[in-house]
């Protein structure tokens, strides 16, 4: 069950700008992976459920994070079917990412108050997900549609709230690029969480990568 209703997760995706995804098999390296970007400043972060067995690392990661790591909002990724969503939900994950838009996902999470966020690729799609309840839309991929896309949908609809992933870096340029269109915050996966030459992760990289992201996020919502 999710210690965390929908408002309060969006709240704090808002808040802090930045949704780190990840994902390893390894539950041990998993736990170093998470505690890093816990350290850098992050508060959320996607799970993104893309292996074998991937439910049974969740389950371990999420009872680790609620003991050691009370403040981090733990989220799962890459969820294609309502059996999933539920089955994650059921271990506690607080918010459900799907790579499309899939409305027998948005009943079940809304059920539970789960927030849940689709991928969306067109002005169709995204105002199909707010009058289903999304709080908060996946852009995605989002290397294809950039932010000129972003600006162009905040334009009539001031009011929705994006979520580019796929195609963003934590550097300053592409940042700013991103919260210039008017992006509520951004999603990043391997451009901040990656392997080293030699296949390892070097944890304080992870660690100083995140705190850099949010310090440049906090200064481009001043």
């Amino acid at each position: 069950m999710a210690n965390y209703i929908r408002i309060e997760v969006v709240n704090v995706m808002k808040q802090t700008g930045l949704v780190p995804l990840f994902y390893n098999s390894d539950i041990e390296i998993s736990k170093k992976v998470i505690k890093a970007t816990y350290d850098g400043g992050a508060r959320l972060l996607e799970f993104t459920a893309r292996g074998d067995f991937a439910h049974e690392v969740f389950s371990e990661l999420n009872k680790y994070v609620l003991k050691e790591m009370p403040e981090m909002i733990m989220g799962v990724g890459s969820i294609t079917d309502v059996a999933a969503a539920s089955l994650y939900m059921a271990l506690g994950a607080n918010f459900i990412v799907t790579p499309v838009l899939r409305e027998d996902i948005a009943i079940a999470c809304n059920r539970r108050k789960v927030l849940w966020s689709p991928g969306c690729g067109t002005l169709t799609e995204i105002t199909r997900a707010e009058e289903l309840g999304c709080e908060i839309v996946k852009l995605f991929p989002g290397d294809i549609y950039g932010p000129q896309f972003v600006k162009g949908v905040k334009g009539p609809q001031p009011w929705t709230s994006i979520m580019p992933t796929g195609g963003v870096s934590p550097t300053k340029d592409n940042l700013k690029s991103w919260f210039d269109a008017g992006v509520s915050c951004v999603g990043i996966g391997s451009k901040l969480i990656a392997k080293e030459s030699d296949g390892n992760y070097d944890y304080n990289k992870i660690t100083s990568k995140t705190k850099e992201a949010l310090d440049i996020i906090r200064e481009l919502n001043k």
